[in-house]
């Protein structure tokens, strides 16, 4: 490959930008173009002022925020002090990744569109709207936009003579070929790279800490549909810090049943012992494997055998077949015309890796192992809001986790990986360790002593309020306000007793809205209807609008990202028209400088 002339930078929080950009990669290579594919925050983001071609591949999370791998490049991107021809010698594509049933569908890549043009780029192409919505998915936007960007991309740096551009049929290099040892090392030095008890450097997801798992209890009545767990760890010595508000990310491992199965179907030994090697100078090892690594090590820790396939996938395996039928029907599936069809068998159902394998079993059992870094992503670390503070638990770290199953058309349960995961160990069983570390979150409380704080969170989207509670009651600051929303009284209410207490010593004032119960006879109105967090904040409109505009109160909203976030605004608007007299216009300027004064904050996921 000639020296790099194409950069390509992600923000990807599923994996699904990183993915695509690795398709960009793999797509430039098969026109000769040197590539660089990073992450944004990997990279040093003033040397953009040297870079001829950049493409931007970026994924709007939330309500509308950046990836966490991009967030101190979206800081930097947007200070004030950049003069207007720092990217004059730049021309750059955005291709965005969103859910068009947010309100702000790609806001991030169209932002950063903005600012590039701003800060004296050109643009290529118009920037990419992908959505998540469109019944094949971002690629019904990505695949026309990826044939105009390389007619650009091609006029302005034409391959070598002589040279012409690899076919799709043939596979590239592997990144990595894996040099088997004959025999295992001596020495153990299998295992992760973990931070150790009084390590200097706080834990990271390159060296994680292996907190020991103290208790892992049902917090669901026994007839609930779904099974929720309160989690405790023992930190001690981890040199883990955290505040209300912050998450700890988990590190989970694939099940010893699917490693078993996944090593038969290609015909891997699970004990033999390798050593991996880059192929390209600037290409290093995972520092999640240690060196050597076991072929069981690799598939337990590092392989995602458990996720749903995507189409890159497809592709690769296509290229890898030696089997005529199989191969014939791979190719199918990662044309643009299969779309359709590979949405039907794979996506919709929730086809894992493993289960693809398992139906193209000639195409897996003759899967070089130097691909297989190459086929099959790495397992992504799960985050969860942390739900208990050190000032009421010292070394302790507590989580709530919604154990996530459910039935597709296919035979075998879908299974969450990491809260499946997590609900099978049992420190009752003996010791358990579990890798971890803590990042902060997006939510942060006031320090002020008389400022009161309005929290909303349904469901598990409590664990972060509960963190802050104690935190604000440990401190002696009052004035906490939390709309807690379930289906039963008797079968979710998560912490009952703790919030029971905490009101008989006027430290919280608790208002729970019990969905599938009937409300009270005052709300006839509602009778009929189920009773969620929004209506009990407008039966309390005066006290919200007194909070907010005469206390100053900050407001804070956590959980599920798809309906409620709307909805809770929605009321909020009407409690401002109603309470404080404004118009929509009005109502809707009172909400937004909430948001741009952090005093309205949220933490939501899909």
């Amino acid at each position: 490959m000639p020296s790099p002339q194409l950069l390509v930078l992600f923000g990807s929080q599923t994996g699904t930008a990183q993915d695509v950009s690795e398709r960009l990669g793999r797509e430039a290579r098969r026109r000769r173009l040197g590539c660089r594919v990073q992450a944004l925050d990997s990279y040093p983001v003033a040397n953009l002022i040297n870079e001829p071609l950049v493409i931007f591949v970026c994924a709007t999370t939330g309500q509308g925020d950046p990836p966490d791998n991009m967030k101190n490049f979206w800081r930097f991107i947007f200070r004030k002090n950049l003069p207007s021809t720092a990217l004059c010698q730049m021309d750059f594509a955005v291709l965005g990744l969103g859910d068009s049933s947010y309100a702000k569908f790609n806001f991030v890549a169209k932002k950063l569109h903005r600012r590039l043009l701003q800060l004296g780029g050109s643009a290529l192409l118009p920037v990419c709207l992908g959505d998540d919505q469109h019944e094949l998915g971002p690629d019904a936007a990505v695949d026309p936009w990826l044939r105009d960007l390389w007619d650009r991309v091609l006029g302005l740096y034409p391959p070598p003579p002589g040279l012409a551009e690899i076919p799709p049929g043939v596979p590239l290099p592997s990144k990595f070929t894996l040099l088997f040892l004959q025999e295992a090392p001596s020495t153990g030095s299998e295992g992760q790279r973990v931070a150790h008890p009084g390590s200097q450097e706080p834990p990271s997801e390159s060296k994680p800490f292996l907190a020991p798992m103290i208790s892992n209890q049902r917090v669901t009545g026994p007839s609930h549909f779904q099974d929720v767990r309160l989690i405790e760890f023992d930190i001690l010595g981890s040199g883990i810090s955290f505040a209300a508000g912050d998450v700890v990310l988990i590190q989970p491992s694939n099940s010893a049943a699917h490693v078993q199965r996944f090593c038969q179907v290609l015909g891997l030994d699970p004990d033999q012992v390798f050593m991996l090697q880059p192929r390209e100078p600037d290409v290093s090892s995972p520092t999640r494997l240690p060196q050597p690594c076991s072929m069981w090590h690799l598939v337990s820790h590092y392989l995602d055998i458990a996720s749903v396939p995507r189409r890159s996938f497809f592709e690769l395996l296509a290229c890898l077949s030696l089997h005529e039928l199989e191969r014939e029907k791979l190719l199918e599936f990662s044309s643009a015309q299969g779309q359709e069809e590979l949405f039907e068998y794979c996506n919709r159902p929730r086809r894992t890796i493993l289960e693809v394998l398992c139906d193209f079993p000639h195409t897996a059992a003759a899967i070089p192992p130097d691909y297989l870094l190459d086929l099959i992503p790495a397992i992504r670390p799960r985050a969860f809001s942390i739900a208990s503070s050190l000032l009421t638990h010292p070394s302790r770290l507590q989580i709530l986790v919604a154990v996530v199953q459910f039935q597709t058309r296919l035979k075998e349960p879908r299974r969450g990986l990491c809260s499946s995961w997590l609900a099978s160990l049992d420190p009752g069983q003996g010791p358990v360790r579990v890798p971890l570390w803590v990042r902060p979150g997006s939510l942060a409380f006031p320090e002020t002593p008389d400022t009161p704080v309005i929290m909303v969170g349904p469901g598990t989207g409590v664990a972060p309020f509960r963190a802050a509670i104690q935190e604000r009651v440990a401190r002696g600051q009052t004035g906490n306000f939390l709309f807690f929303g379930c289906r039963w009284r008797d079968q979710d209410f998560y912490w009952e007793a703790e919030w029971q207490e905490l009101e008989k010593r006027d430290c919280l004032t608790l208002v729970p809205a019990f969905s599938r119960e009937q409300p009270p006879a005052l709300f006839s109105a509602l009778q009929e209807q189920k009773v969620y967090v929004q209506h009990r904040l407008r039966e309390l409109g005066s006290l919200v609008w007194e909070l907010l505009d005469h206390q100053g109160a900050y407001f804070y909203l956590a959980g599920n990202a798809k309906s409620m976030p709307a909805d809770v605004s929605e009321a909020l608007m009407s409690i401002f028209q109603e309470e404080g007299g404004l118009c929509s216009l009005d109502a809707a300027a009172y909400l937004a400088r909430l948001q741009q004064t952090r005093r309205f904050q949220t933490e939501t996921w899909a």
